[in-house]
C-alpha cells in the first residue's frame, strides 16, 4: 500500500511541476502540503485514483502524442507489462488489447496497427523472453528523444499494468527497465 501512496505523492508533485492540476479536484481530507485538492489516501480508491490521474495526464498531452515512436514504444511497453511474468493467457492478451484500443490517447492511431504491434511483441516475448524483451526495450528507447513522449510511454504502461487492480512485482520490474531505457528515474513513477 505504501508504494501506491508514494507514487501518488510523486505523481502529485509531478503534476504540480507540470502545472496541470485539477482534473478531478474532489479529494477527501488532505495529507501533506497538498495544494491540488487531490488526496484521500484510503487504500480502496487510491489505485483507481492514480490510474485515473495517469489517464488524465495522458489525455492532456493527447495532441502531442501522435508520433510513430510513441505508438511503437507504448505497444512494446504494454507487451512487456502483459508478459512480465513470462506468460500471457489468451484472456489477458484480449483484455490488454481492449484497454489499448479503448485508450483515449491511443485512439490517435488505427486500432489494427496497435493490435498488430502489441501482438508481435507478445509473440516474441513468449517465444524467447530475453530476446523479446531486448527487442521491446530497443523500441521503447526510441521514444527517449522527447521527454514528454518518454513519460507518456511509461504512463501508458502504468495504466495497463494497474488496470486489473493489482500491480505485480514483475510488472514493476518491467516498468523500471523501461524507465532505464528512456533515461527517466524510475522513482518518478514510484517503481
Amino acid at each position: 500500500m505504501a508504494m501506491w501512496d508514494k507514487i501518488k505523492d510523486q505523481a502529485k508533485t509531478f503534476q504540480q511541476s507540470q502545472g496541470t492540476r485539477g482534473a478531478s479536484g474532489s479529494g477527501q481530507g488532505s495529507h501533506g502540503p497538498s495544494t491540488g485538492g487531490r488526496s484521500g489516501s484510503s487504500s480502496g480508491g487510491s489505485k483507481a485514483q492514480l490510474i485515473g490521474m495517469f489517464k488524465s495526464q495522458l489525455a492532456s498531452a493527447k495532441n502531442e502524442l501522435k508520433s510513430g515512436a510513441y505508438r511503437d514504444a507504448s505497444m512494446a511497453m504494454c507487451a512487456l507489462v502483459a508478459a512480465a511474468d513470462g506468460q500471457v493467457e489468451p484472456a489477458e492478451r484480449q483484455r490488454v488489447e481492449e484497454l489499448i484500443v479503448s485508450n483515449e490517447v491511443l485512439q490517435n492511431f488505427p486500432a489494427d496497427q496497435l493490435r498488430q504491434r502489441f501482438n508481435q511483441h507478445v509473440d516474441r516475448l513468449l517465444a524467447n523472453f530475453e530476446q523479446g524483451k531486448a527487442e521491446a526495450l530497443q523500441v521503447i528507447a526510441k521514444a527517449a528523444k522527447k521527454p514528454a513522449e518518454a513519460r507518456a510511454v511509461v504512463q501508458t504502461g502504468m495504466v495497463v499494468a494497474g488496470a486489473d487492480g493489482s500491480f505485480e512485482p514483475s510488472e514493476q520490474y518491467a516498468i523500471r527497465e523501461a524507465c532505464t531505457a528512456l533515461n527517466i528515474p524510475p522513482s518518478e513513477f514510484g517503481v
